[in-house]
């Protein structure tokens, strides 16, 4: 049985994603982008409002993403509630979050009356796992809305984050930060990987809808746009890691409980919002959930690039990452006090 919404929160709200171009590591910059994006969603109304993985932050292999990770208890938070009191509206996004001995990938839900519901993403993507390790929660929260489910990027695409959530939600809200092949490694082999990148791209904008489709529930999802560059790691503990330019793919998009897009916007498009508004009510899934890890059919080259970049990322958080995240956060405590 799925949540019901509680007898003073609506059945159709007008729900807004945002899309971002971040910087690396700069905090303070990144949230100021976020609460005009927030503001320029609630002047169209908007009560639900999704931002990407990763706000504080984009986060390319490089040193200075460390500089984004954050205690429990930090300014990113705060904003996500004095927005969400400022416009009575439910907001929610994810960052880099140390605690204990650990760095995670928090998603954070926020509720006009300041209550913040947290899930901590279950694995991370290729050299995503050099900066935080895998979380192990639900990510089904019950809400003034009634249940809402969190998912971040490539949960969108594992048949194990639609398990968890399945009859549990009325909606769910998620952000992502999709990247695509280099385009500075030669003519040749640039071009070897387009059909690669082709497909990406194709798996990327569609994601949310195939979700939703199984799901049987409305999906916000919230992007990063823009270039840039990061490093390619090329082994684990090798300190190399040749340069790789590349930029974000998909859409910010709002679809509803059958797959169907209400409203995009592609990364092509810049920074931005989009808005529309859904049924907050879960139905019965219009595509049957398949027996596998996978719910698209991965090409054999992006399963190898997904393990072999796992393994050499994970290499490089147990030796530095981890370490280094935990003193940033440990940082901003100190500012903090």
């Amino acid at each position: 049985m799925s949540a019901s919404p509680s007898p003073a929160s609506p059945s159709r709200i007008r729900a807004a994603a945002i899309q971002l171009e971040a910087e690396v590591g700069d905090v303070a910059a990144n949230l100021g982008r976020i609460e005009a994006l927030v503001d320029e969603a609630a002047r169209a109304d908007a009560r639900l409002i999704a931002v990407p993985e990763f706000c504080t932050s984009r986060l390319p292999f490089d040193a200075r993403a460390h500089e984004a990770v954050l205690p429990p208890n930090n300014a990113a938070v705060d904003l996500f509630r004095r927005l969400a009191a400022r416009h009575q509206c439910w907001i929610g996004g994810s960052m880099l979050i140390a605690e204990g001995e650990a760095v995670y990938n928090r998603y954070h839900f926020v509720e006009p009356d300041g209550s913040v519901h947290c899930h901590d993403k279950d694995l991370p993507t290729m050299w995503e796992n050099a900066f935080y390790g895998p979380g192990n929660d639900d990510g089904a929260f019950e809400t003034q809305l009634g249940g809402v489910g969190a998912a971040v990027c490539w949960e969108l695409i594992r048949t194990q984050t639609v398990r968890r959530l399945l009859g549990r939600v009325q909606v769910a809200i998620t952000g992502t930060h999709w990247w695509t092949m280099p385009s500075n490694w030669g003519g040749a082999v640039d071009r070897g990987l387009a059909s690669i990148g082709q497909y990406n791209r194709y798996l990327s904008e569609n994601a949310p809808a195939e979700f939703a489709r199984r799901l049987g529930a409305p999906v916000l999802q919230a992007s990063h746009c823009g270039r840039f560059r990061t490093g390619f790691l090329v082994a684990p503990g090798l300190a190399w890691a040749p340069p790789y330019d590349t930029e974000f793919v998909g859409c910010t998009q709002i679809v509803d409980a059958q797959g169907h897009v209400l409203a995009q916007r592609r990364t092509q498009e810049g920074p931005g919002v989009v808005v529309a508004d859904i049924d907050l009510a879960a139905v019965t899934p219009v595509q049957a959930l398949e027996e596998r890890f996978w719910i698209p059919e991965l090409p054999l080259f992006l399963k190898a690039y997904w393990h072999h970049q796992n393994l050499c990322a994970k290499r490089y958080y147990r030796d530095h990452g981890r370490a280094l995240g935990l003193a940033s956060a440990a940082r901003y405590r100190g500012i903090a006090r």
